[in-house]
């Protein structure tokens, strides 16, 4: 039976976000706007992203990024980390507010957390992008993301093909945080390839539970937990990013069913591509952030300008706030599976660096994977 506390959260949470497609979801949809860096001119940009401890995305990809893309805008950036702490998202708000940043890039802890700093900024007559996460309830003036819920569909298609061959197979889920509309998308798209399975028991799903704040270490426990309550056994895990990938596979480490059981991830970090190398993890999902960073320098420039028409070059999609219904102009790029004869394609598009995966034991793992 599925989990009662998936259920219940979910629907606390509200509706998945709807998406309207107006245009490719690729980084040709938002094109450069013309004299930007001038038209800046040094302008304070806020960028708040969320925490640190659960995804290595944040600051080793996002905040290097943003940085650059903003500085070629011709921006000063202010970026800060809220470290997964509600009040430090408000705070640091606060503190951009009073230093007098023409625009706020805002990636919160939680969507109500944002919303309520969207209301600040919106006051202080500051506009908002909401950056990969969308605060649903907000006011953001714009959104810069990934399609979350086809990242779902990617995650939920490489476990069913992963199973294939074991009819029956019994599968845990671990999701992300239920205050992140994000996981709210992923487990939408995840549950369009899988539900059908678990109706006709193609495959069995075990359990199935959000973690709050994307916790590693909760996220491992609540696993370990279902693999006991089941008898030890697994054949698949869904698990929502390669954080709580890792926490599950060092627990299958301690049972001795590494290897042998499919775990999903997300975000293509160095650690999550290491265990796809090792057979440890079967996919990671690839979301091309410089793409991500790109759009919301550009949006930001268009903001800066008050020129709602290169801005809406860039978002060329919309999406629907599932509190209030509001639509919300967005951009949402394409992101990519990546299984172990794929690792080298986020190698080769600078992603990640070479060095920081082929170390150790993995580096006759690249070399057999075409890496080099």
């Amino acid at each position: 039976m599925r989990s009662r506390t998936l259920a219940v959260l979910a629907a606390s949470t509200g509706l998945a976000l709807a998406v309207t497609g107006c245009g490719a979801n690729s980084s040709s949809g938002s094109s450069p706007t013309s004299g930007s860096s001038a038209a800046s001119n040094g302008a304070k940009v806020g960028v708040i992203l969320p925490e640190t401890t659960t995804s290595a995305r944040w600051e080793g990809f996002d905040h290097p990024l943003l940085e650059a893309a903003l500085k070629a805008e011709g921006f000063d950036p202010i970026i800060q980390n809220a470290q997964g702490d509600d009040q430090k998202v408000s705070s640091l708000a606060d503190q951009m507010i009073s230093q007098g940043v023409k625009v706020l890039i805002l990636a919160s802890t939680t969507g109500d957390t944002g919303a309520a700093v969207e209301k600040k900024a919106a006051a202080a007559g500051i506009p908002v992008i909401d950056y990969d996460r969308l605060n649903a309830g907000g006011s953001a003036d714009y959104y810069v993301s990934f399609d979350n819920v086809q990242v779902g569909k990617l995650q939920g298609q490489a476990l069913a093909d992963a199973l294939k061959s074991k009819p029956g197979a019994q599968v845990i889920e671990i999701e992300g945080a239920a205050t992140d509309n994000n996981a709210i998308l992923f487990h939408q798209g995840q549950e369009e390839v899988l539900k059908p399975l678990y109706d006709n028991k193609t495959l069995n799903l075990v359990k199935s539970q959000y973690i709050d704040k994307w916790d590693n270490q909760t996220g491992g426990s609540v696993f370990e937990n279902f693999l006991t309550a089941n008898g030890g056994k697994v054949d698949g895990v869904l698990a929502a990013n390669d954080g709580l990938a890792g926490a599950v596979i060092t627990v299958l480490q301690k049972n001795k069913l590494n290897g042998t059981v499919p775990v999903t991830g997300q975000d293509a970090t160095a650690d999550g591509l290491k265990a796809v190398l090792r057979g440890d993890q079967y996919m990671t999902v690839f979301k091309p952030i410089d793409q991500e960073a790109k759009a919301a320098a550009q949006l930001a420039t268009a903001l800066l300008k008050n020129s709602k028409a290169d801005a809406d070059k860039v978002a060329t999609q919309t999406v629907t706030d599932p509190k209030t219904q509001r639509v919300v102009k967005s951009l949402l790029l394409t992101p990519q599976s990546i299984t172990k004869d794929k690792v080298k394609d986020v190698i080769s598009a600078g992603a990640v660096k070479k060095d920081d995966v082929c170390t150790g034991d993995v580096a006759a793992l690249c070399t057999a994977n075409g890496i080099s």
